[in-house]
């Protein structure tokens, strides 16, 4: 019987020689504290920057990025996103031209990163979002109007060579108020709050991508064209106003490209597919009962329909823009060879510009829809965009805004283009006034209004009676 002999495994194994850790780095624990204790042992030596080196850190972008809701938070399927706001931001958050409000939310200061993160649903995100879209919505504007690589300044109505004043922002500056507006005379936007009857959970106007970029638009045309504001002006003037506001949180939707490309898979790519582009201010409008937000962007009405009231009459610009950008971004589409955010993209950045330009180009007393539609025509002319001009044409033909087309170089064009001109369609009655009833609280404001006139009329009534009154002694 052989004998079993028991050999123990070290004698059959070759023994490995463990690697030093610090021989081939690796992302373990070990490794890691390896250098740590290396490093303790190293003499550091001079630093090393090169003069290039110092001049790209001393170019390092300033900024800040910010958390803000994408549209409103009714619209569940957007949220909240982070910007990024290029620039100097102070605590507040403000700049250079755009300030808290005080007496208001108590001063937002940035983290440590410099950056204005806070939670939804507080005063602090608040203030940090109502800043950030007036912001975007001023320098959306400034880009569209930039010459030569410079970005154009665009000022508030009361700014001056030796009044630089910044514009104030209320978020929470109309308590149990269902409104907003902006105040050439504060100096300021304001924001109200309220709750909806049979609901518990308050509504906060500031909270509305929609309802700020609306009233900033406001602001901006008002310091371009500080007589339009005023409701001596034809209806027709108010409406371009208060569409200029609606028009405003289009484009400011679509300078976006998350939102544009929710647009996009929204719609399957046709813009006349019901889409929260279309509807403004859709918590706002839930809270009244309206399904569709307070405004339906993509609608019908056509100047003959809508009378005297500014509300309605703000519809008919809008929606002839609404089907303009639409017609362009078909007409654009390749989706074979680009994609078809980008395309709306760049679509809605050349019609803001377009429409900016219009509006500046237009007199500064009682505008008509028909003075912005010429010159909206004649600015695509000389842009080379000549495919879009039956675009344009169609929109506002079809809405009654322009008529019959002119000859060549006739006056009435008034631009000198060559390109024929067009009679307008349906005109303001003279000396119809407006009807701004139904529209924002900017429009509805007192001091754009000839309150004032009518209370130094019954001042001078009062005084006259006073003179006149010869008291009775008996």
């Amino acid at each position: 019987m052989d004998q079993k002999v028991i050999v123990p495994v070290e004698a059959v194994l070759t023994k490995c020689v463990s690697l030093p850790v610090g021989y081939v780095p690796t992302p373990s624990a070990p490794y890691r504290q390896h250098r740590k204790h290396a490093q303790l042992t190293l003499q550091p030596g001079p630093p090393r920057l090169s003069e290039a080196a110092v001049r790209k850190s001393a170019a390092l972008p300033v900024g800040a990025r910010v958390l803000v809701w994408k549209q409103d938070p009714s619209v569940s399927e957007l949220g909240t996103r982070k910007a990024y706001l290029p620039g100097l931001i102070l605590d507040g958050p403000c700049d250079a031209r755009i300030t808290f409000g005080e007496p208001g939310i108590a001063q937002v200061s940035p983290n440590a990163f410099g950056d204005f993160i806070v939670s939804p649903n507080t005063d602090q995100f608040d203030a940090v979002h109502t800043f950030a879209i007036v912001r975007m919505t001023l320098t959306m504007f400034q880009r569209a109007l930039a010459l030569d690589g410079t970005a154009a300044p665009l000022p508030w109505q009361w700014n001056s060579a030796s009044n630089t004043d910044p514009l104030r922002v209320f978020p929470h500056g109309l308590p149990n108020v269902m409104n907003a507006y902006y105040s050439r005379r504060e100096q300021a936007l304001k924001f109200g709050d309220f709750i909806p009857s049979g609901a518990t959970e308050r509504v906060y106007t500031c909270r509305s991508l929609d309802i700020v970029s609306h009233e900033t638009g406001h602001a901006v045309l008002d310091g371009l064209k500080p007589n339009w504001l005023l409701n001596s002006n034809p209806p027709q003037t108010g409406g371009l106003h208060e569409s200029f506001g609606d028009l405003t949180a289009i484009f400011l939707a679509l300078s976006q490209l998350d939102q544009v490309e929710a647009v996009i898979t929204q719609t399957k790519a046709d813009l006349h597919d019901k889409t929260f582009l279309a509807d403004l201010a859709e918590q706002f409008g839930l809270a009244l009962g309206r399904p569709n937000g307070l405004r339906n962007a993509d609608n019908d009405i056509k100047l003959s329909q809508a009378g005297n009231e500014v509300h309605a009459i703000s519809q008919v610009f809008t929606g002839a823009i609404y089907d303009i950008l639409a017609d362009v971004f078909d007409h654009e589409r390749q989706p074979q060879i680009k994609d078809d955010a980008a395309v709306l993209l760049a679509c809605g950045d050349y019609l803001c510009g377009l429409v900016l330009r219009a509006l500046l180009a237009a007199p500064a007393r009682a505008a008509t829809y028909a003075d912005v539609a010429r010159h909206m025509l004649s600015l695509a002319h000389s842009d080379g965009k000549d495919a879009y001009l039956d675009f344009i044409r169609n929109s506002f033909t079809v809405r009654e805004v322009l008529g019959a087309p002119l000859g060549d170089g006739d006056e009435s064009d008034g631009d000198g283009d060559g390109m024929p001109g067009f009679a307008p369609g349906a005109v303001d009655q003279d000396d119809v006034p407006q009807d701004r009833r139904a529209c924002c609280g900017t429009m509805n404001n007192a001091q754009y209004s000839a309150a004032d006139q009518a209370f130094d009329a019954e001042r001078a009534a009062l005084a006259a009676w006073c003179r006149d009154y010869q008291p009775r002694h008996d």
